[in-house]
């Protein structure tokens, strides 16, 4: 299949060092990303889609995060700029249940810890609704893709 992702970076410039939890997560995520994902780029009337597999950079730049792909050769394939502000309240939202997870997991008992786990993974749910309904018409992607990418969008966003 190549309407995939075979490549992800995340442009940091201008934000600050992350916690080891964020660089933990964004590993895990983009990692995730590589082994499984769907990202179809859809045709449109003006112009062919670039065959993928595809690379990807996110990054914050005048307080819009951008998605730039290129093709695997390094071809530019579309550019996508979306506002944050859709985006503020369930990234608030899931860097506060985040952290709560990880205090949990140093003191609480297995049954809260997955109570919490549970409510966060309803957050990042969410999130990935937003980034699917963002997208929209821009490029497609399944609901794992989403969630691993809203992953990555929460890393940035915690640092713009």
């Amino acid at each position: 299949m190549t309407m995939h992702l075979c490549h992800i970076e995340i442009d940091t410039t201008g934000l600050p060092a992350p916690t080891p939890e964020i660089e933990q997560e964004r590993k895990v995520a983009i990692f995730d990303l590589l082994e499984d994902n769907s990202f179809v780029l859809p045709a449109r009337e003006d112009r062919d889609v670039p065959a993928g597999p595809y690379r990807l950079t996110l990054a914050i730049r005048e307080k819009r995060l951008v998605f730039d792909v290129t093709t695997e050769g390094g071809d530019a394939a579309a550019e996508f700029h979306l506002s944050l502000s859709p985006f503020r309240q369930v990234v608030k939202d899931y860097w506060q249940i985040c952290e709560s997870y990880f205090d949990a997991v140093k003191k609480l008992p297995p049954s809260q810890i997955e109570a919490i786990d549970m409510a966060r993974r309803g957050i990042h749910n969410e999130g990935a609704r937003v980034l699917q309904e963002r997208l929209e018409g821009k490029a497609a992607l399944d609901l794992d893709t989403a969630r691993r990418l809203f992953t990555l969008i929460c890393v940035l966003h915690f640092g713009a």
